[in-house]
């Protein structure tokens, strides 16, 4: 059984959030100039495990597993494949997997 919850966040955007037997999803609508700065904020908050990058139609651009070290270098090529992603899209949708 999964539980949505809707909420707002500080910067006025949906978030929703389900929980799946140990597992949260929370989902993040971006416009593309905000889309590698809200990245790099999960990235940097230590808990995420895949990071899957939708555009405004939910159609998959790019999924980014991650694990506990994979963090700097080999990070790196992945930010600069989102930067191409956000120059490409004007509004796109982030869904975040957390353990």
């Amino acid at each position: 059984m999964s539980v949505a919850k809707t909420r707002k966040t500080s910067s006025n955007k949906k978030s929703t959030r389900a929980k799946t037997s140990k597992k949260t999803q929370n989902t993040f609508k971006v416009k593309g100039v905000k889309l590698l700065e809200k990245v790099q904020e999960l990235i940097k908050e230590g808990n995420v495990r895949r990071i899957t990058i939708l555009d405004k139609n939910g159609k998959t651009l790019i999924i980014i597993p991650l694990t506990i070290g994979v963090i700097g270098v080999v990070i790196a090529p992945v930010l600069a494949a989102v930067g191409a992603v956000a120059a490409l899209v004007t509004e796109c949708t982030i869904k975040v997997e957390r353990k």
